[in-house]
């Protein structure tokens, strides 16, 4: 299968996901699901594809489930519960990065096959962690602010996908701009690094426009009392 095919479909299945754990758990669901898309995203962005001509790295589709969570709660429950899940997303990376870091430090047993494996994933992890914390804090925090301004002046919900994909998309982009500096600095020219920020920018914005109907979804299945 063609890998933009099956990205497609992977996007598709990421928030299908997404809704359903939101659908049968409510904001739990949510809260749950963006500790685990920020540390899975973590990991699958070490994997880099080809597609459209491009050269990518995975975990943008998975990290744009954590932008589309945090929106369904600021639109459903409120501006609050949005805050707190972004320091539950960071919390668990932070966690995850510190004790895989301690783990590698055992000393396998001579039948261990799998300490070069995670060695070459978790060693790289700080690095990406790195960027990606500062980022995300500061992206997720604009996120929240702008979806919040926007419902407050756009209330109605035929602009719930504006409200959605304008505080996206503008967050995104930021978060980006803080992850590239940070993971990329040095490591490539100018020329390159530009590049990989707007392919890596282009991406997120085709994943934040794949995500509207699953917020039309999420606003329909409202579970719990609604805050402002």
């Amino acid at each position: 299968m063609p890998n933009e095919l099956l990205w497609i479909l992977f996007a598709i299945v990421n928030f299908s996901i997404l809704i359903l754990m939101y659908r049968f758990f409510g904001r739990a669901g949510l809260f749950v699901w963006i500790g685990m898309a920020t540390v899975i995203a973590n990991i699958q962005v070490l994997k880099t594809v080809e597609m459209f001509g491009f050269i990518a790295t995975l975990g943008n589709i998975m990290y744009g489930t954590v932008f589309l969570a945090t929106d369904i709660l600021n639109e459903n429950h409120g501006r609050k519960d949005a805050k707190k899940a972004v320091w539950m997303g960071f919390s668990t990376l932070l966690v995850m990065t510190i004790l895989m870091q301690v783990a590698l430090r055992f000393t396998p047993h001579e039948s261990d096959v799998m300490q070069p494996a995670l060695e070459a994933i978790f060693e790289v992890i700080p690095n990406i962690a790195l960027g990606s914390m500062l980022a995300y804090v500061v992206s997720q925090y604009i996120d929240v602010w702008i979806y919040a301004k926007l419902r407050k002046r756009l209330p109605d919900t035929k602009f719930l996908w504006l409200r959605n994909n304008g505080s996206t998309m503008i967050s995104q982009l930021v978060d980006t701009f803080i992850f590239c500096s940070i993971a990329f600095y040095g490591l490539y020219s100018m020329d390159d690094w530009f590049e990989v920020f707007l392919t890596t920018y282009l991406i997120k914005f085709i994943v934040s426009v794949i995500d509207t109907p699953f917020i039309y979804l999420a606003k329909k299945w409202q579970k719990g009392d609604q805050h402002a």
